[in-house]
């Protein structure tokens, strides 16, 4: 089995389940030369509906020898039984990966059962593939073929690329405009894109200023709640055209479950005064539907109220990619960001478990660079009142990763993060409170792809490199709707930010209202 860096337990003392586990997961039939058993044959009795691929396919978490391949099936996504439309029998889909576009060299090809009890999604981890290759991967279930996918896999452990290409994304709320910002990420070709939250969400405020189709359903409380709302997101052509053309590595924050959560506690909406108990019946729903509906491996799959999300990526020797869960094993949010209970060495961001394994491969990873991908802003804002929902609200927690990077301060540390709806680009201090300590990384904040940052429709652009005498460490700020770009070598990591002229028509420009980089051999961020 291949080496996936993935942690060795969910919360402590409960051992993680093995990468290939079949039994009650999505079908997983890999099968080097395609056959097909008796049990999973494709029959003819049972015609699979038209437009049964509506909802397009994805690829996600690349290794060096694998990369998972993704699709479901839904020629009906928005009903609201969350059936996507499919009768309750499972369907054979055969899937197959060449190495080029018109699969005259199929590599791998095989046989999944897409079953309604997930929602008829197929989750094929494609084993066997060459270190640092475009492939190509399609399904067929019945005689409807799916649209072409494009992936790739990792460098191989040893070597070190040239060159790298990311970009991040994050809140994109469905009803607060178009996803323009994917149709100009898909002109920029980038290797991998990290997700960093708020896919979806799970309360709808309503029709947006630009006449995106309006579900009846409220705040998400059913598994078919969370299935129709997710689809929905998944109808957008723009977000369907990058997941195909570049594989993700998604985690999730808030709003795919409730807003503001933390642990088993919501935090607002209707279910805001839900028990423990009845908020992890709900935290099971949502994490199924959102597993159904993203390229995650079988150890990925929930098991109840609980899902492995924190895991590792790498990029040969140029790049570690921790990708963290700040929501599930997090103390519940403080009042106030200055208040003593914020500095509580006993509050945790990241649960003990999740915590230890960053620290360890902080203090012992080789790879030129050394990613956090997370959700909320790690570098200090504080102002007084703000409730503690960043990592600010956890100054202790932060505090012990920040020493873990000083230790090795030329390690290549970036944080990357969304959430705030705005752009933002901080160098990581040893210590806030010291100006003057040695800068140990830096942090790149990334807009939102349409969730509104308080202004009705398109708000005007700014882009500001004036320290804040508040936040000296702050070294940019802006606004717009938008993503991050990242072109990465074994000395430099350059962060390009990218704006969309307009979320409220189907289509825009986009243009860099910023560029900053950073030097492996000298931490801190600068301008051009």
């Amino acid at each position: 089995m291949a080496h996936t860096d993935e942690p060795s337990d969910r919360r402590p003392g409960v051992a993680r389940r093995s990468l290939l586990q079949a039994a009650g997961a999505a079908a997983l039939v890999l099968s080097p030369a395609g056959a097909a058993t008796a049990a999973t044959r494709p029959s003819r009795r049972d015609p699979v509906p038209d437009g049964a691929f509506a909802l397009g396919v994805a690829s996600g978490d690349p290794l060096a020898d694998r990369v998972v391949i993704w699709t479901r099936l839904a020629p009906d996504p928005l009903r609201l039984d969350g059936t996507g439309g499919m009768p309750p029998a499972a369907v054979p889909v055969r899937w197959e990966v060449a190495e080029d576009e018109r699969f005259g060299r199929t590599v791998r090809r095989g046989v999944a059962l897409a079953r309604a009890e997930d929602a008829h999604s197929v989750h094929v981890d494609v084993a066997g593939l060459r270190p640092g290759r475009v492939y190509f991967y399609r399904f067929r279930a019945g005689d409807q073929v799916s649209p072409t996918g494009r992936t790739r896999t990792a460098p191989a452990p040893g070597t070190l690329p040239a060159s790298w290409s990311v970009a991040i994304a994050s809140c994109q709320r469905f009803t607060d405009g178009y996803y323009t910002a994917y149709e100009a990420m898909l002109r920029d070709e980038p290797d991998l894109v990290l997700h960093l939250g708020d896919y979806f969400y799970e309360k709808d405020n309503g029709p947006g200023p630009v006449g995106r189709q309006h579900l009846p359903l409220g705040e998400c409380f059913s598994l078919a709640d969370y299935r129709v709302r997710i689809a929905q997101v998944r109808t957008d052509p723009h977000l369907r055209a990058i997941h195909a053309a570049a594989p993700f590595a998604v985690t999730f924050d808030d709003h795919e479950v409730s807003g503001n959560y933390a642990g088993d506690i919501p935090e607002t909406g209707a279910g805001a005064g839900a028990s423990p108990e009845e908020f992890r019946a709900r935290k099971a729903l949502a994490y199924k539907s959102y597993w159904e509906h993203m390229p995650l491996r079988a150890a990925q799959r929930p098991r109840g109220p609980e899902i492995l999300m924190y895991r590792r990526l790498r990029w040969g020797r140029l790049a570690t990619v921790n990708l963290l869960d700040t929501r599930q094993y997090r103390s519940d949010q403080v009042a106030d960001v200055e208040s003593p209970e914020a500095y509580d060495p006993e509050r945790t961001m990241l649960g003990s478990a999740q915590e230890r394994w960053l620290v360890g491969d902080l203090l012992t990873s080789r790879t030129r660079w050394n990613v956090l991908a997370q959700q909320v802003p790690f570098f200090e804002t504080p102002r007084v009142g703000t409730p503690g929902d960043k990592w600010d609200g956890y100054r202790a927690a932060r505090g012990r990763l920040l020493a873990a990077m000083a230790r090795r301060p030329h390690a290549g540390h970036v944080v990357l993060s969304g959430d705030i709806h705005s752009n933002r680009a901080a160098d990581l201090k040893a210590d806030f409170d010291a100006p003057s300590s040695p800068t140990v990384g830096v942090e790149f904040t990334g807009t939102s792809i349409t969730s509104s940052g308080g202004v009705v429709g398109d708000e005007p652009v700014t882009a500001v490199y004036d320290p804040d005498p508040a936040v000296p460490h702050m070294r940019f700020r802006g606004t717009g709707r938008g993503y991050v770009t990242f072109a990465v070598t074994p000395e430099s990591w350059r962060a390009d930010y990218r704006i969309v002229g307009t979320v409220l028509r189907p289509t825009s420009s986009a243009s860099t209202v910023a560029t900053l980089t950073t030097s492996h051999e000298r931490p801190g961020l600068r301008h051009g």
